[in-house]
């Protein structure tokens, strides 16, 4: 029984994830649009869950795209929560996302904004919600992950390279960098698999 306990005390801090089980179904995962990042990641974005994208630079929208053209058909709002710059309606109605359907948020920033994050992800109005958070203690990150999966939304960290040091309950992390034009991608950590792929996917931004 102190084993049984021991273990789940890791996986509700989000220092261990279960190799098997009802979190890795496949059928919880929402195609990113490549083929490659789908292979990598077990399907793609995890429908429902807390998916972190580390880069120096704030790298990874542009794999996102063709989810968010997809998602934006939907009646339920595409959220960015306090990006570090303004995000540009027609490029992004160039590449097919439903600019009426983009929820901009404006805080403070710090608590303000990760209060908003969490009530947005838990709300269920929202169908993504994506943040460029500072640091972020686990308990914090926990909060996040519990109301995606509450609401039913994927939410999006963009994170700097020393959130990698630090554990994270998020179903998947990512590390992205630039090679020769396209964007290179290391899965860190995966629900229901194995972390260490690495992939290229042609695309930029």
């Amino acid at each position: 029984m102190a084993a049984e306990a021991s273990l789940e005390s890791l996986l509700h801090r989000g220092l261990l994830w279960r190799g098997n089980g009802r979190e890795g179904a496949a059928g919880r995962a929402l195609s990113s649009g490549f083929r490659e990042l789908d292979e990598a990641t077990g399907g793609g974005w995890p429908s429902g869950a807390l998916v972190e994208l580390v880069s120096p630079g704030g790298q990874g929208l542009s794999l996102l795209v063709p989810l968010l053209v997809r998602l934006g058909r939907e009646p339920r709002w595409l959220a960015w929560v306090d990006p570090p710059w303004h995000p540009h309606a027609p490029a992004l109605a160039a590449r097919g996302v439903a600019v009426s359907r983009i929820l901009q948020v404006r805080t403070a920033g710090g608590a303000e904004g990760l209060w908003a994050a969490e009530q947005l992800l838990r709300s269920g109005n929202c169908a993504v919600v994506m943040l460029w958070p500072g640091r972020l203690g686990t308990a914090r990150l926990r909060r996040l992950q519990l109301a995606a999966e509450e609401g039913d939304c994927l939410g999006v960290l963009f994170r700097s390279p020393e959130a990698v040091a630090a554990p994270s309950p998020a179903a998947l992390r990512l590390r992205l960098g630039s090679r020769g034009g396209k964007l290179a991608v290391e899965v860190l950590k995966r629900r229901g698999g194995w972390n260490g792929g690495r992939v290229e996917v042609p695309c930029t931004g």
